[in-house]
């Protein structure tokens, strides 16, 4: 029934003052919500380019895509000289962002482990880090494929068989006899040139000569090898390296792996860069390890996060950027990207407007 205190036929002002609030302006250049319009054909550069248009991850997608290019084009020269900086032209023109590149081990288990060896074969990014199962498990897709499975196998019945699940992949457990017997003759040489030579076996270290020793175009690491771009891991041994390793301490003792002695390099990557870059797949030590580098200059400049973690339980993984940028890890004008989405689903397609992109148009360069 309506109020008595109202007219027949007035609409409550309290409900018309609610209901039909007069909005403020728009800011001027503020971007529509629009899809793709299949109308148009299909026209793959274009239904990717309206992904940031699109709102909610779609346009975060579409961020992320821009904060990759902007470091992968940024140049010194682009910024004033600053007092005692170089000056030369070509110096400054040829000084790039140094980009970090950090993943969990899943994705060098799943396909996107050729996506990563595209970018280090083509010297794409700077520095890695990753896990122990980053490492290991490029080596022994070298020695012997895995396999897709399914979600739902049981691992009761796989382990029957020998078979290891990596969410819906499979690992036979005979490549990882493969991969002790790969190992096995390079720690004894590691030992021995530590013994005779005095070499002080880093992660690093060990990791660049596993990518000589592989000698596999397929490797991402045989590439970061030829390009001499450095792998931080200094969880090394948590994993099919780790096991190795602590077999080999009974067949042949005094092998030291020195965790510490990569924490400086690694810094210093970050330390002494112009600009920094920071595109990290998943959480974890690898997200951690490189946002606490780039601590070391006051923070990285572009940042993309990539998971599926959420930061209701504190978790370093789910922490958004801007938790990053409280820690001094991200500049605090910077404008970071976190993506909610899985890594495999959506990496290949950012790859393709990104890195990629770079690829290509020096291939046209070459040409002209």
């Amino acid at each position: 029934m309506a109020s008595e205190s109202n007219e027949a036929g007035e609409v409550p002002a309290l409900a018309a003052e609610a209901v039909l609030q007069v909005s403020e302006e728009i800011p001027e250049g503020a971007e529509e919500v629009k899809g793709y319009d299949f109308n148009d054909g299909v026209n793959w550069d274009k239904l990717m380019d309206s992904y940031k248009y699109v709102g909610f991850q779609s346009t975060n997608f579409g961020l992320a895509i821009e904060q990759i290019n902007q470091m992968l084009d940024w140049r010194l020269s682009q910024e004033p000289i600053r007092e005692g900086e170089v000056e030369d032209p070509e110096i400054r023109a040829n000084t790039k962002c140094k980009v970090f590149f950090a993943y969990t081990s899943n994705l060098i288990s799943s396909g996107l482990r050729e996506v990563i060896r595209y970018l280090v074969q083509h010297k794409l990014v700077d520095v890695i880090v990753t896990s122990a199962g980053g490492i290991e498990e490029d080596f022994i897709k070298c020695l012997a494929p895995t396999y897709l499975g399914d979600f739902a196998l049981k691992g009761r019945d796989l382990r029957l068989i020998g078979m290891n699940r990596i969410g819906n992949l499979l690992v036979p457990n005979s490549n990882y006899c493969k991969f002790d017997d790969f190992m096995n003759p390079i720690l004894d040489a590691m030992l021995e040139e530590q013994k005779t030579q005095g070499v002080v076996w880093t992660p690093s270290k060990m990791i660049h000569r596993l990518g000589k020793e592989i000698d596999n175009p397929e490797s991402v690491y045989y590439w970061a090898y030829k390009n001499n771009i450095p792998v931080y891991c200094p969880s090394i041994t948590d994993g099919s390296i780790g096991d190795m390793i602590y077999f080999h301490s009974y067949k042949s003792p005094g092998l030291i792996i020195d965790i510490a002695g990569d924490i400086r390099g690694m810094n210093d990557e970050a330390l002494n860069a112009k600009k920094t870059g920071m595109v990290i797949l998943g959480g974890g030590l690898a997200k951690h390890h490189t946002c606490n580098a780039n601590l070391m200059r006051n923070g990285a400049d572009f940042s993309v996060f990539i998971n599926t973690a959420q930061e209701f339980d504190g978790s370093d993984a789910g922490a958004r950027p801007d938790e990053a940028i409280s820690w001094g890890k991200i500049k605090i004008n910077a404008k970071p990207v976190k993506l909610y989405a899985e890594a495999t689903l959506v990496f290949p397609l950012i790859v393709a407007k990104t890195f990629a992109r770079v690829v290509e148009e020096e291939k046209r360069k070459q040409k002209i």
